[in-house]
């Protein structure tokens, strides 16, 4: 292995070990896709866990300053296809390879930034957020998916779009305490954290549901090369989801609900069968 081979590949190590480190549910997901589509994905996952860390975490800082830097040294890495941050390098050579948009990038970032001014959303600013802070990452996977394919991925796209909200808004509902207690923020739109209520609740999961569905009929379509991958990221989610589900209002409003990890090696081998056998 030559000297630059061997950069390229420590830095892709690097995104790997994020992604281990921060998250064992996709992780999971993406050791059980074809090998050629791991790298990749984990440089995406890298590139928008650090993003998230920048805005969500570091509030001993200017984090302002650091999330402008971040988007600059971003595009910097992209227009010179080089970085001397390993995430950043790892993922621009991911954004070549499978020609991820511009307006793709931007809006994650812009919704990032929302994060640093905004604590409260209505519905258009809801939208936006969900749109750049989860769609547009599934998006970035697809396209790492179809390889290329664009007829894939046009057909493709509106399920991905789903799967990513269907995501976060789950994210939401399970940190909603988190993200009130340690960051003062509220994100669906005229829900009060100190009265929120189980009619709240409940149409919040009828949204959620309303994506799931239209999210399984993408991934039954997927290549074979990620369709398992994706399906296990979404039975775990839907596996919180239930979790959620059955619980008020104020016992979410209480407590960061999770699936053990128990729980996560049943559905990695039910979820296989259900594959082998194509009944997903």
């Amino acid at each position: 292995m030559d000297h630059l081979a061997l950069y390229h590949a420590t830095c892709a190590e690097c995104s790997k070990l994020i992604t281990t480190r921060y998250s064992t549910s996709f992780s999971l997901g993406i050791r059980v896709f074809h090998k050629r589509l791991r790298t990749p994905i984990y440089a995406i996952y890298g590139f928008v866990r650090f993003a998230d860390e920048i805005v969500d975490t570091f509030h001993e800082f200017d984090k302002s300053s650091l999330f402008e830097r971040f988007r600059k040294e971003t595009y910097q890495a992209i227009d010179e296809k080089i970085s001397l941050n390993p995430v950043l390098h790892a993922f621009q050579q991911t954004v070549h390879q499978y020609n991820i948009e511009p307006e793709l990038i931007e809006a994650f970032l812009r919704s990032m930034e929302m994060d640093l001014h905004k604590d409260a959303y209505d519905p258009s600013g809801y939208d936006e957020y969900i749109y750049g802070s989860a769609e547009v990452v599934g998006l970035m996977c697809l396209r790492v998916f179809v390889e290329g394919d664009e007829e894939a991925y046009q057909k493709l796209k509106e399920p991905a779009r789903k799967l990513g909200a269907a995501f976060q808004k789950i994210n939401f509902l399970r940190d909603i305490k988190s993200d009130f207690d340690e960051r003062g923020r509220v994100y669906f739109p005229g829900v009060s954290f100190q009265s929120f209520t189980n009619e709240q609740k409940l149409q919040i999961e009828r949204d959620i549901k309303s994506d799931f569905d239209e999210a399984l009929e993408g991934i039954r379509s997927l290549p074979e090369s990620s369709r398992f991958g994706v399906y296990l990221a979404y039975k775990y989610y839907t596996q919180l989801f239930a979790k959620i589900s059955r619980a008020s209002a104020q016992h979410v409003a209480e407590k960061r609900f999770r699936v053990s990890d128990k729980r996560k090696i049943y559905l990695l081998f039910s979820s296989a069968l259900r594959h082998r056998l194509n009944f997903l």
